[in-house]
């Protein structure tokens, strides 16, 4: 009985050890910077954007690996501390319940191995979590709450066009306060459930994508096998969604279901991460057809940052994608959605978002242009659709 004992001492031992370090590691080795800051500009440019009034990030996905967001990190690509840095206002806080094995831009199979499952044990949540995907996703709307929580009203997780217009208002006086608002990546966390979508609605949840990197309940992922569009069951929830106010998010959807979803939805579609055929020819990416009927559907299209969906060198493509979307279809449609934290190398973390400015002078868009790109269309977009 002693040896037995001490056998499951040293296994709780081991487990504690693996709690401190084996997420940090895994983030550190999944989310690498490639250029640390500081990140030096013009003064030109750095004027510009201490200007600027609100700033919005579209993607992010930091709730996955543990941190305490409301500390700044030395790993990763956004905690609350570096949004203030950089006076950014709002971050889309995205939360990933599934990934799998060998993930690649081409083709996933939903019966892959899921890497979240040995990182949500590793991480010690409650064994509850260990297997059920809308554990997982409701644990991480938990966590953001927590964080705002321990920020005393100067983080507000925004649920309502309310919430929104507070925040704005409060950032008139005080700058420190920050907004997040949470999304899914993948209505896989749904498992198959329509009633889950009031769970996650209950929640904070406010944007949820079809599909991540593998085919689901819904239907095919741009990443996926089938290639399928929306099956009866996704259809069913795209009008829950519409009914609820939580936004359309078609990043990495199949060409059928983002077909089907602007036939079907009666509400603006969010790309919240994304590149361009028109500057890297990738699957994941938006093709010019597709940029016209979202924006005649009133919708939003966020730029992602890394390079698998930019190209390399990414910041000059980031700009060339920003400059084509308002060439083709008008500024107001262009955002920043950089995929921070998302298992991927970037060319510079949140405090780095000066740079983007600096591009963007250098493009010749004007104060205006840079005004909307940074924020001021999200700002929009949101005061306009949320309920």
């Amino acid at each position: 009985m002693k040896k037995i004992l001490i056998f499951f001492l040293l296994l709780f031992l081991v487990y504690l050890i693996g709690i401190n370090t084996v997420p940090s590691y895994i983030e550190s080795d999944r989310n690498p910077v490639k250029n640390p800051s500081p990140y030096p500009v013009s003064n030109e440019a750095y004027d510009l954007y201490n200007r600027l009034d609100f700033i919005a990030d579209l993607h992010c996905d930091a709730l996955l690996w543990g941190r305490d967001l409301t500390k700044r990190g030395n790993r990763g690509h956004v905690d609350f501390p570096r949004m203030r840095e950089v006076n950014v206002a709002l971050e889309m806080f995205t939360i990933v319940s599934k990934s799998p094995a060998g993930q690649n831009m081409e083709k996933n199979s939903s019966d892959a191995f899921d890497n979240i499952t040995p990182l949500t044990i590793a991480k010690g949540e409650s064994p509850f979590n260990w297997f059920s995907l809308i554990n997982r996703t409701l644990s991480q709307a938990q966590a953001l709450e927590k964080f705002a929580a321990k920020e005393e009203g100067n983080m507000i997780v925004i649920k309502t066009k309310e919430d929104l217009l507070r925040l704005i208002e409060m950032r008139k006086k005080n700058p420190k306060v920050i907004g997040g608002m949470i999304g899914i990546e993948g209505a896989h966390a749904l498992e198959g459930k329509l009633e889950n979508i009031d769970a996650v609605y209950n929640a904070g949840i406010r944007m949820i994508g079809p599909t991540h990197f593998f085919d689901n309940e819904l239907g095919g992922s741009a990443h996926g096998e089938s290639g399928e569009g929306l099956s009866a069951f996704g259809k069913e929830v795209i009008m829950k969604m519409n009914e609820l106010g939580i936004f359309i998010d078609l990043a990495h959807s199949s060409p059928a279901i983002i077909d089907d979803v602007l036939a079907l939805s009666s509400n603006p579609v969010i790309v919240s991460h994304t590149g361009l055929k028109s500057v890297l020819n990738s699957q994941r990416n938006l093709s010019d057809e597709q940029i016209q009927r979202i924006a005649r559907k009133k919708g939003i299209i966020g730029i992602a940052f890394f390079e698998k969906a930019v190209g390399n060198p990414e910041l000059p493509n980031i700009i060339a994608s920003i400059k084509h979307i308002r060439d083709l279809v008008g500024i107001e449609y262009v955002a920043l959605g950089s995929d921070y934290d998302g298992s991927v190398a970037v060319p510079f973390d949140i405090t780095g978002l000066p740079l983007i400015v600096e591009g963007l002078l250098k493009e010749g868009f004007t104060e205006s242009e840079i005004r909307a790109v940074m924020g001021e269309n999200v700002k929009r977009f949101l005061l306009k659709n949320l309920k």
